[in-house]
C-alpha cells in the first residue's frame, strides 16, 4: 500500500501504520521532494508534475497487487498517481482510498491564500488547518523552512485544475471527518464519479486530521477495505 501525505508532511506520518497491519500488507510512504529527507530537493507545486514522477518511480514496484492511500492534498495526488499508472503501465490499484479531501471534479471553496504575505500566509493557513505546530511557530528558523514547502503544497491545491476522463475501474473509498467543515460529505460522496468499481464513504468522529488523531480507527477501517477487496463476490 502506497502512502501519500497531507500538505507540508511527510512519509513519517504514517511511522506507526508499518505495525498496525498484518504481515501481508506492507506499507510503502512515499517521501516526496522538499521534506525530510529529501529536503534539499524542489517542493513540486504542480500536482500533475508530481504525479507523474511519483508514478514513474513507483513503476518497478507493480509486481503485486496495490492499493494507494493519500490524506487531504495526498488524496489528490493519489488520485492522478492512479491516472498516470494506468496510462504508463496499465496498471491500477486494487483500491483508492481517498481521504480528507473531496472529489477533484469538485470546484474549491477556499479562497487563495499562498499569493499573501508571509505573515498573513500563515495566518491565514493556521485558521484553516492549524497546520504549524506551535513549537515550530515560535522558532524563525524553523519557520523559514516551513513555510516555503506548505507555500508550495498551498499552490498544488490551488493550482490545481481536474481533466475529464475515463473512471477508474478499482474501488474507491472515500474517509470523511464528521466534523470537518473544509470537507462536507457531499463532495465526498462526488467520489463516486471517478469509479466503475465499488464505492463506499467512511465517517469517523473527528476533524480535518482524523487519520491521526482517530488513527487507530483509520487503521482498521483501511484494514477492512483490503480484505473485502480480496473476498470473493457472490
Amino acid at each position: 500500500m502506497f502512502c501519500l501525505p497531507h500538505a507540508g508532511g511527510a512519509a513519517n506520518v504514517y511511522r506507526r501504520w508499518h505495525s498496525g497491519f498484518p504481515a501481508e500488507i506492507q506499507v510503502c510512504a512515499i517521501e516526496l521532494p522538499g521534506r525530510a529527507t529529501r529536503w534539499s530537493e524542489r517542493a513540486i507545486d504542480d500536482a500533475h508534475e508530481l504525479a507523474e514522477t511519483t508514478a514513474e518511480a513507483l513503476l518497478p514496484y507493480l509486481d503485486r497487487p496495490f492499493a494507494i492511500f493519500g490524506h487531504s492534498m495526498g488524496a489528490l495526488l493519489a488520485f492522478e498517481v492512479a491516472r498516470a499508472l494506468r496510462r504508463k503501465a496499465r496498471r491500477e490499484p486494487f483500491l483508492l482510498i481517498a481521504s480528507g479531501r473531496g472529489a477533484p471534479q469538485c470546484a474549491p471553496t477556499e479562497p487563495r491564500i499562498t499569493h499573501l504575505p508571509e505573515r498573513e500566509f500563515i495566518e491565514r493557513l493556521q485558521a484553516r488547518y492549524q497546520a504549524i505546530p506551535q513549537e515550530v511557530l515560535a522558532e524563525p528558523e524553523l519557520l523559514r523552512f516551513v513555510v516555503p514547502l506548505l507555500r508550495a503544497d498551498l499552490t498544488l491545491i490551488e493550482t490545481y485544475a481536474w481533466t475529464p476522463d475515463a473512471p477508474l475501474a478499482c474501488r474507491i473509498a472515500a474517509f470523511g471527518g464528521a466534523f470537518d467543515a473544509l470537507v462536507p460529505e457531499a463532495s465526498l460522496a462526488a467520489w463516486r464519479e471517478q469509479t466503475n468499481g465499488s464505492f463506499g464513504v467512511r465517517m469517523f468522529p473527528t476533524g480535518h486530521f482524523f487519520s491521526g488523531t482517530a488513527e487507530d480507527l483509520v487503521l482498521s477501517a483501511v484494514a477492512d477495505e483490503i480484505g473485502h477487496s480480496f473476498e470473493p463476490e457472490l
